[in-house]
């Protein structure tokens, strides 16, 4: 068996200056937080932590491409051992809620970047690439459960349940309940829904709906012309 490759010293004071931040941003929240703080907590200059990262959103952006990076290959095993949509959704939904939670302040704290226009964005052009592999994942999941849906939507599914993971999350990050109890009952009363719903999709006696529900998407997308 190979030995897992050493990471390099400058690999490993990247790391550490990572590290550092996310619990510089824990207890004094992303915005109050300065890069010479975080030098600090890391042991470094801060022309180092300046030299691996030019501001706090590149520390971000590095946290989210780690994150992505340490939760893919985990949702990928999980979602070739489970059989049915439920299964996988919860497979993906309940991986980002246990990751996330030790960092649950300093995601509520980026909320405040929704404009696609502001790279911490999770609509943003720099986090596309995060973005699309989430919603292949999604897609995996919807299409190795056979579900089938008309033409007009189908194309949006993966989309559409990435935008629903969203929705919990954002509920997640602001919920005061114990234990963020009242986020736990959202979960599992709309993924009930969800489900029900994605069943009488195919119906027939729906179809009227189907054009528009395809035209309403590709609007919202920017599909539509």
């Amino acid at each position: 068996m190979e030995k897992a490759e050493k990471p390099s010293k400058s690999e490993e004071t990247r790391g550490r200056i990572l590290e550092a931040a996310l619990s510089v941003f824990r207890e004094r929240g992303f915005e109050k937080a300065t890069m010479r703080e975080i030098a600090a907590a890391a042991g470094v200059a801060v022309g180092a932590a300046y030299y691996y990262f030019d501001s706090k959103d590149a520390i971000v952006m590095a946290f989210y491409e780690r994150s992505q990076g340490e939760m893919h290959a985990g949702i990928e095993a999980a979602l070739d051992k489970a059989k049915t949509l439920d299964a996988r959704l919860r497979v993906i939904i309940g991986t980002k809620f246990e990751y996330f939670a030790p960092n649950r302040q300093l995601l509520a704290a980026l909320t405040a970047h929704t404009d696609p226009d502001h790279p911490l964005s999770p609509f943003s052009a720099e986090t596309a690439a995060i973005r699309e592999q989430d919603v292949a994942s999604f897609e995996r999941a919807a299409r190795e459960s056979g579900v089938k849906l008309p033409a007009t939507v189908a194309p949006y599914l993966g989309r559409l349940l990435w935008m629903y993971q969203m929705g919990l999350i954002l509920f997640w990050v602001y919920d005061k309940s114990e234990g963020q109890e009242r986020t736990r009952l959202l979960y599992e009363k709309t993924l009930k829904m969800l489900l029900v719903t994605l069943k009488l999709a195919g119906i027939p006696l729906l179809r009227p709906l189907h054009k528009l529900a395809g035209e309403l998407l590709g609007v919202i997308y920017g599909d539509s012309h």
